[in-house]
């Protein structure tokens, strides 16, 4: 049912557990990877490659999102976005989402069928759904979602596969959710281009899957910013890593918003995250359409930017921001 539809002033308490469980898992159709959905004490999924990829995130108010940015659809969107990016890392395509939800007693049952709709949205892009889930009493409206996947046989992309000599490429935009960000914390809402990648993303689910099959030797999604997740992968793999910048662009979009806000756009395209892009090594001649290289792989550690170490911080890191 459209949430729009159902406005009828309530709150989560007056509503109560089950009825709220029965407002979020009524929002779409079952997924033919769910063999037993929301009802009973666990979801059934199958699992053709015999392995399950999980992955869970969790989202805080006003850590991760803010209401008066953002709306309850749009955060229901990228609560999902920033874990099917997670998958598709792994090489791996999405089966199914389990849901959990923290809210207060006094929440409204529109906040939350908003987010339940734009949890659905996300997940039908990919053809999967809310399999189940668990709510509970919370001051802080909180999200955590885990997602599932499947490996169609290929095994997984990890950090650690990176060797000297690699090709680095991304698939996805870069910069564009900081360049929102930026927008928002000056109080504007406008461009709407920049401002709607910050509150949803868009990650390139299929990527994930055609990097895999195309020999990637290492992938991971830009969540925390392009020089730091890079970063982990020259760590687990025992490589460095050489982003060029002659390979890299900034979109006039950027560089306008920059101009207009006294930013450098190259902070936004090399730091910033929430874009939930992803990035993966390749051996030479590799490289699938689709990804372009940002840089190469060589002998020893840490991560440069035109061969020279970068001087501001490289990206999020929780707890010291």
């Amino acid at each position: 049912m459209d949430p729009e539809q159902r406005q009828d002033g309530r709150t989560v308490s007056e509503l109560g557990e089950f009825g709220l469980i029965r407002r979020v898992t009524e929002g779409g159709s079952r997924a033919r990877n769910t063999l037993l959905g929301p009802g009973d004490d666990a979801a059934v999924l199958s699992a053709p490659d015999n392995r399950v990829v999980a992955t869970t995130d969790v989202l805080v108010q006003d850590v991760h999102f803010r209401l008066d940015w953002s709306s309850p659809h749009q955060v229901g969107r990228k609560a999902v976005a920033v874990n099917l990016s997670d998958i598709a890392a792994m090489g791996a395509v999405p089966t199914g989402l389990l849901v959990g939800l923290g809210c207060a007693p006094d929440a409204s049952a529109e906040l939350v069928d908003g987010l339940a709709a734009g949890m659905w949205e996300e997940a039908e892009t990919v053809g999967i759904d809310l399999a189940g889930g668990d709510m509970a009493t919370s001051p802080t409206l909180t999200i955590s979602v885990t997602a599932l996947g499947d490996l169609q046989g290929r095994p997984p992309v990890t950090r650690s596969g990176a060797a000297p000599g690699d090709v680095v490429a991304c698939a996805g935009r870069l910069g564009w959710s900081a360049a929102g960000l930026a927008v928002l914390a000056r109080g504007f809402r406008s461009p709407l281009a920049v401002v709607g990648a910050h509150r949803v993303p868009e990650p390139p689910y299929s990527a994930g899957p055609e990097a895999a099959e195309a020999g990637a030797t290492s992938m991971i999604d830009v969540s925390d910013g392009l020089l730091a997740d890079l970063g982990h992968i020259a760590e687990s793999s025992g490589v460095s890593v050489d982003v060029r910048t002659d390979w890299l662009e900034v979109p006039q979009r950027l560089s306008e918003v920059a101009s207009a806000l006294g930013a450098n756009p190259w902070q936004w395209v090399l730091t910033g995250g929430e874009d939930q892009a992803l990035v993966a090594t390749f051996p030479e001649g590799a490289v699938p359409a689709g990804w372009r290289a940002v840089g190469r792989t060589g002998e020893g550690t840490g991560v440069t930017v035109d061969g020279a170490e970068y001087e501001q911080q490289s990206g999020w890191q929780h707890w010291r921001q």
